[in-house]
């Protein structure tokens, strides 16, 4: 069998060892400035004798986090040593790290982070954002694919979400579940490219609760979706034209734009412009029509009125 050639690190590529150490500096400095910008106060310890440097020592942090010194102190020099969920956890608890600091430290630890997340909400200021680009369709989606905002034209254009249960408001859901969808979607290019989309967003999130039950879900339910996923391809977010074959105007060709929601990491406003006069024309009539009454099949039956807001 043929051996792979090595890969010779350039400027353009750096190794992966490079990489790896960079990374270990970003996470000392990154511990280095929560530890000091505690004080012994803040983690119920008493003051104590006159410290040379700010915040707490390198010892309380390891006591109250039940760890070794030396391994607390190697971590927070940047040592190539071995880091456990359960022991970041602990660290994050004592240097009270936020949400988004926890995050950044099982990212650059390079370690899954098991909690479960909270539901994605959609702000009010993002949902008014959304409503102002009808008649064309618009929505809010969260790195798992998960619809968590959309405008009146999107609900046109791809069906009434309001009476979808929020567990299955997912567009990989949707996408392999849905007898409508199946036909509404022109290109099925478009739907492996979601595919690979959500894998390389998943290589942040690999072994969270909530991802890996998704994955299981679809395995179970879509032969397709295994046959793509067991493809392992990854994708990037780029602009795509998608065609689709609404029931009510026909063919409509669409720009698909992300915008990232700087305050929420890896959320996008997903919007859809028409490619050409024909398509402007259909979403217009189309947007005239109001929500699109899919039949949804959904386990159980599980359908919710349609009293919920579309936007």
């Amino acid at each position: 069998m043929d051996e792979l050639a090595p890969v010779i690190p350039t400027a353009d590529a750096p190794s992966r060892q490079a990489i790896d150490a960079e990374r270990r500096r970003e996470l000392a400095g990154f511990l280095r400035t929560r530890r000091e910008r505690l004080t012994p106060a803040d983690v119920g310890l008493p003051p104590g004798l006159r410290r040379r440097t700010p915040g707490l020592r390198r010892e309380e942090v390891a006591q109250l986090s039940g760890v070794g010194v030396t391994w607390y102190t190697w971590l927070e020099q940047g040592r190539q040593i071995n880091a456990s969920g359960q022991v970041l956890e602990a660290v994050a608890r004592t240097l009270r790290l936020d949400q988004s600091e926890r995050s950044h430290l099982f990212t650059l630890a390079g370690v899954a982070d098991h909690a479960v997340h909270a539901v994605e909400v959609c702000e009010p200021a993002v949902r008014e954002l959304v409503e102002a680009m009808h008649p064309y369709p618009a929505q809010v989606v969260s790195p798992r694919y998960d619809i968590v905002g959309w405008n009146r034209a999107q609900a046109a254009l791809m069906g009434d979400y309001s009476k979808v249960p929020a567990r299955y408001r997912n567009i990989l859901w949707l996408l392999f579940t849905q007898p409508a969808w199946r036909d509404l979607i022109v290109e099925q290019e478009d739907v492996a490219y979601v595919v690979a989309r959500f894998r390389a967003n998943m290589a942040e999130h690999v072994g969270e609760p909530a991802w890996m039950e998704l994955v299981r879900e679809l395995s179970d339910v879509s032969p397709r979706f295994v046959e793509l996923w067991e493809r392992h391809d990854v994708a990037a977010g780029t602009g795509r034209v998608k065609r689709y074959l609404h029931p009510e105007v026909g063919l409509i060709r669409l720009v698909s734009t992300a915008l990232t929601l700087s305050e929420r990491p890896g959320v996008r406003v997903v919007a859809g412009t028409p490619a050409d006069e024909e398509s402007r024309a259909a979403m217009l009539r189309l947007a005239d029509l109001g929500p699109w009454a899919i039949d949804w099949v959904l386990p159980g039956a599980e359908l919710v009125p349609a009293a919920a807001p579309v936007a």
